[in-house]
């Protein structure tokens, strides 16, 4: 363990089903030189039984037994006992392909990178065996200086490639030196990817795609009901506010993505509202969609924004019109598509 070029963290709870999936897919990997750290967050499942096998089996593996304490904790818990010149964040219900490491790390290295972005698979299962997957990347670039990364952020954001941690690689100098770490936060992979490319000079982007996301598991986070959904994306759109604002980054294509990107999170809110899982009365359910409707961050995206999509179109059009009835029963239908033709319904979202 002398030559560690890249340290995994994954925390794990609550996967006996997958984790050994996750763990080969890492052990499969061309590049050799790495530490795996994973951390056990007082999973009450055999989550954590299942990566001590491996580990008494693998002396790159090393399992940390801890606490529930969220994956944030999880995560920053293995970054202050990490070696590795680069961190690499994985989630214990996916897999990789075997050359992500390696061609992820040799790109950092030739170009002496601060961070590297890839490109991945949203595999959407609507049954037990068969699933549809989404493709999601942008071309083979070095950007040559931090303000050209900056004014072509957009089309990062716009594919869904900065948002999430397990299509990078970090340089660990990089994120140490600024004391970046996980927020205690659900969602929290957004803040901490924003507070790593706020200031980021040197990055590099991967068409290839590696990581397969897994979706549509039933108990997992991204498929419940949400309470405080809602108020997530508004602290989110401030967020990219600011960010661009702290850039200098007023061009209209970044505007418009930003703009677009929220108003089709608001979307995602009303039908989280209309959800049968929410337990609201239909009377609270519409009051909280007029709030929605009325808020001055809705009708400025409106106007900004520029749908992809001729289905997008319409469904903006109940929210145009400020009609509650209508965007009630829009987010009622996409709660029936959504729970009875996954396949449909991640369809149409690729297509948004």
């Amino acid at each position: 363990m002398s030559d560690v070029k890249i340290s995994i963290i994954m925390p794990v709870y609550k996967v006996e089903q997958y984790v050994g999936k996750a763990i080969e897919s890492i052990q499969n990997q061309t590049l050799r030189e790495f530490e795996f750290l994973i951390v056990d967050d007082g999973t009450p499942d055999n989550s954590g039984k299942i990566c001590d096998g491996y580990a008494e089996k693998d002396p790159r593996i090393r399992v940390i037994h801890k606490e529930n304490g969220g994956a944030p904790s999880a995560r920053n818990a293995a970054m202050e006992i990490a070696k590795g010149k680069y961190f690499y964040f994985m989630d214990s219900d996916d897999w990789a392909e075997p050359t992500m490491l390696q061609d992820m790390y040799e790109l950092a290295e030739k170009h002496r990178l601060e961070l590297v972005v890839a490109g991945y698979y949203i595999d959407t299962y609507y049954d037990d065996s068969h699933y549809i997957t989404t493709e999601l990347s942008q071309p083979d670039q070095v950007f040559g200086s931090q303000q050209e990364f900056r004014e072509q952020a957009y089309r990062l954001f716009d594919t869904n490639l900065l948002y999430t941690p397990w299509n990078k690689l970090y340089s660990a100098e990089y994120v140490n030196a600024r004391n970046l770490r996980f927020s205690n936060t659900f969602w929290d992979d957004f803040p901490f990817n924003l507070s790593v490319i706020r200031d980021v000079e040197r990055v590099g982007v991967l068409s290839e795609k590696y990581y397969h996301f897994v979706r549509a598991r039933a108990e997992s986070e991204t498929t419940r009901y949400r309470s405080d959904m809602y108020d997530k994306r508004e602290e989110e759109h401030q967020w990219m506010l600011d960010l661009y604002k702290y850039w200098e980054v007023k061009d209209y294509k970044s505007m418009e993505m930003i703009h677009r990107r929220y108003i089709e999170r608001v979307v995602g809110c009303i039908e989280n509202v209309t959800s049968p899982n929410c337990t609201l009365s239909k009377a609270e359910k519409k009051a909280e969609i007029r709030k929605i409707l009325y808020n001055p961050n809705v009708v400025r995206a409106l106007r900004m924004a520029q749908p992809r999509s001729a289905h997008m179109k319409w469904m903006l059009k109940p929210i145009e019109w400020k009609n509650v009835n209508l965007t009630y029963l829009e987010g009622k239908f996409i709660s029936s598509i959504k729970g009875k033709n996954v396949k449909m319904f991640a369809s149409l979202k690729a297509k948004r």
